[in-house]
């Protein structure tokens, strides 16, 4: 572990030198963490080094991709993967590992058939080769069959788990057993296409998402709420209901996102200028390409803040607009003295998701470089958005009342609020590649002012080190072991405890050597410092995301 303290304060709104690029030379080939590997059915003992604390009973659950491949097709994205399910069990001090992979329509279709026949983001099926050639033709005029390979996450509504992506599908799953046990369509249940797999929750286990609906006329944000509880043990998303609908900018080109932010009384929406244009996603099959052929970063149009009040449904009206960025994971947000505040990981390019093709993410030497050389960097920002917005206010003036934040709102002329961020970090981090993957202390913290939050390094391609931000005081904890890439930090809270750092930190972490271990590591929250690992003698590749669930809480489900 790695202590690097900042001790300067942040004074300006300069932009980081590097947010656009980052020069490495000599990267390892990871080539390995992106191959497909054999699902490990019966459960393995790790081997455990240092210690693993007695209070940690339960399971750390992760999802990503593990087959890339069915007889000689091959997927192009890594985001095409088929889902292959994690579960590392804690109890009395000991650690077992399972996976398995979700079997899912399109697994069984694919594996039935020995190639691709449903297609992906980045991978277009292409026709049965047994067809005549009229046939093959023919079928580019077949609607396609929407993927149920949900591999990006764990969520949880009512009290039970589901696998989820961001299509109209998710699968819930039984977490002790990693059986997958019923197929749900959002659109059975509420007008919406789809929806994030990044929900929030009220403290009383209401859930929150966002999600879009597609119709001749173009396309809408949605706003959903999802009730806490069953009122019948067969019951999956009954009573979800959109609660707000948001018309984009453009109808036929609405924004990619992958994740909102959540305060106590607010959903915070950002429309930002990674585009899909519909035209080309419902016309992609006939034109022989993939979804992803549908998506477009146009940064000459500003990014876009909606806020909605989550109780009434009422979009807000104020118009709030920054330069051009992206994001893919919020940090937090919370409301302070009249205003929304939220914390966000962004970056200056949205070209990012053309990078994670896997022939490059499988590359070496100056080629693996050079890919890493184009991306754009992520970052911690901090928005200020003002809710009592005075028409009469002055042209030109800062609306923000926070003294403790450099972000700025100005009102224009035309009544839109020119919102400038704070960053929440210094130079150290540029040497770390940035920051992805945040996490809070979120049962205690989340929609709270907070202090800390945790993430990956991006030093290569996929985390490299694992970090710890202190947003106030601006300094970094990191931790990272060569030859070896952690995954999204998990913080699980120590029993009774009320600090906000009082805890543990789950990270699977990975290498593509086949003369080391991948392992568990448990880092303790407030010093970052190892407190122990449990090694498993079976490759696994890098993955998205996860969730760790107590075994008080696994013992309730099972006696549903």
């Amino acid at each position: 572990m790695r202590w690097l303290p900042v001790m300067r304060k942040y004074t300006g709104n300069t932009p980081p030198k590097n947010t656009t690029s980052g020069q490495r030379q000599n990267l390892p080939c990871i080539a390995p963490l992106v191959t497909t590997v054999e699902e490990t059915l019966q459960t393995v003992s790790a081997q455990v080094q240092g210690h693993i604390p007695k209070w940690l009973h339960g399971s750390l659950l992760r999802v990503g991709p593990g087959k890339f491949e069915f007889g000689k097709d091959e997927y192009n994205h890594w985001f095409d993967g088929m889902a292959l399910l994690h579960q590392f069990r804690l109890e009395k001090g000991n650690v077992t590992y399972r996976s398995k992979f979700l079997q899912s329509d399109t697994y069984k279709a694919n594996r039935a058939a020995n190639r691709i026949v449903i297609s992906e983001f980045g991978t277009l099926a292409l026709p049965d080769p047994c067809r005549n050639i009229f046939e093959r033709f023919m079928s580019k005029f077949i609607p396609p069959i929407m993927t149920d390979n949900t591999n990006v996450n764990y969520v949880r509504y009512k009290g039970d788990y589901y696998i989820s992506t961001e299509t109209n599908f998710m699968n819930k799953v039984d977490i002790e057993t990693l059986d997958n046990t019923e197929k749900v369509d959002w659109s059975k249940f509420i007008a919406v296409n789809g929806a994030t797999a990044h929900p929030h929750f009220d403290p009383d286990g209401t859930a929150y998402n966002l999600g879009n609906s597609y119709g001749p006329r173009g396309s809408c944000y949605n706003v959903i709420r999802v009730p806490p509880e069953r009122k019948d043990p067969k019951e999956t998303i009954h009573g979800a209901q959109v609660i707000c609908s948001i018309t984009p900018t453009e109808a036929m080109k609405p924004s990619y996102y992958h994740s909102f932010g959540m305060t106590r009384n607010y959903i915070i929406f950002i429309e930002q200028p990674l585009k899909m244009k519909l035209w080309k996603i419902v016309t992609s099959k006939v034109r022989g390409k993939p979804f992803s052929d549908g998506m477009s970063w146009e940064p000459q149009q500003n990014t876009r803040f909606h806020i909605v009040d989550k109780h009434t449904g009422q979009l807000l009206p104020g118009m709030y607009f920054s330069k051009p960025f992206i994001t893919f994971h919020q940090i937090n947000a919370f409301e302070d003295e009249g205003c929304v505040v939220i914390d966000m990981c962004c970056q200056d390019d949205g070209r990012v998701l053309d990078v994670y093709q896997l022939q490059n993410l499988r590359k070496a030497g100056e080629g693996l470089d050079q890919v890493y050389s184009s991306i754009a960097r992520s970052f911690p920002r901090r928005f200020v958005l003002p809710l009592d917005i005075h028409m009469n206010a002055p042209d030109g003036q800062n609306l923000s009342p926070l003294s403790y934040s450099s972000a700025s709102a100005v009102k224009q002329h035309d009544g839109k609020i020119w919102c400038s961020h704070e960053d929440l970090h210094n130079e150290d981090l540029e040497t770390e590649g940035g920051i992805e993957f945040p996490q809070i202390n979120y049962s205690q913290f989340n929609s709270k002012k907070y202090h800390f939050f945790y993430g990956c390094g991006f030093r290569h391609l996929v985390g490299d080190s694992l970090i710890k931000v202190d947003v106030v005081e601006k300094t970094l904890k990191v931790w990272r072991e060569d030859g070896f890439y952690p995954s999204e930090p998990v913080f699980v809270p120590v029993p009774d405890s009320g600090e906000e750092d009082g805890g543990v930190i789950l990270s699977v972490v990975v290498t593509p050597s086949q003369n080391k271990s991948n392992f568990l590591l448990v880092l303790d929250a407030k010093n970052f410092e190892e407190i122990g690992r449990a090694e498993v003698p079976v490759p696994i590749p890098y993955g998205f995301h996860g969730t760790f669930v107590p075994s008080d809480e696994t013992a309730t489900r099972s006696g549903d």
